[in-house]
């Protein structure tokens, strides 16, 4: 059994978002250990992006054993945060349709906030491949259930200091790309957070941009046999 800490992207309830594929998890005899960010519906709206990578990097403290992290969208930022402070205590690091933000650069300021948060802006922003996969009711149960994320997260600036993690295993799950897509930005260093990981991987998953609401058994299959993997390899 190795734990699966999930940490959901912006806007996601840590703890339900999660539950389709934390049942499956369990049921391939893993412990999913969904993260309830700061910020996102305990009412902290002062809440820090230092507050978020704590409560990933806290999850790492309590795993037992080495766990595989899990970020999702932005969220690939917080994984790879906890890498970078506990490169040592991570067997491996998942990431669902996002990339690490660059050093120095904003966490995930892509709209603007209101009376300091940034709403879910509507699915105006992500037709296309990012929810073509969702019907309506998913689509209006995610936007119902979406949480203002604080601006003290969104334009905060990501700061790595152990190049360390750099050496943890990374797997890049790509749901509305494909990995080709993913070598490309890569190769024009678009990507710089990935280019330097020494073993990095792709996997890929059809599906739009939310696979734990649209593909929740694929998407648990792939992280229970990445947990198989790497447990192995430890």
């Amino acid at each position: 059994m190795m734990d699966v800490i999930l940490v959901g992207g912006l806007w996601l309830d840590g703890g339900t978002v999660w539950r389709q594929v934390a049942e499956e998890l369990l049921a391939r005899g893993h412990q999913p250990v969904p993260v309830r960010l700061p910020g996102l519906g305990d009412g902290n709206t002062a809440a820090t992006l230092a507050d978020q990578v704590t409560a990933v990097v806290d999850a790492v403290d309590g795993a037992d054993g080495k766990p595989l992290v899990v970020g999702h969208s932005a969220a690939s930022t917080l994984a790879w945060l906890a890498a970078d402070a506990r490169p040592e205590q991570i067997a491996a690091v998942a990431l669902i349709g996002g990339f690490p933000t660059s050093d120095g650069e904003p966490y995930a300021d892509f709209f603007e906030p209101v009376d300091g948060a940034m709403p879910f802006p509507g699915w105006g922003e992500f037709e296309g491949p990012d929810s073509d996969d969702l019907d309506e009711a998913a689509k209006a149960e995610l936007a119902a259930a979406a949480i203002p994320v604080p601006e003290g997260v969104t334009r905060a600036r990501v700061s790595y200091t152990d190049p360390r993690r750099s050496e943890v295993p990374v797997t890049l799950v790509c749901p509305e790309f494909d990995p080709e897509d993913a070598k490309a930005w890569i190769d024009a260093g678009d990507l710089p957070e990935l280019a330097r990981a020494s073993r990095l991987d792709f996997i890929d998953l059809p599906t739009g941009h939310w696979p734990m609401v649209s593909a929740p058994g694929k998407l648990a299959g792939i992280l229970a046999d990445l947990a198989d993997q790497h447990g192995s390899d430890g």
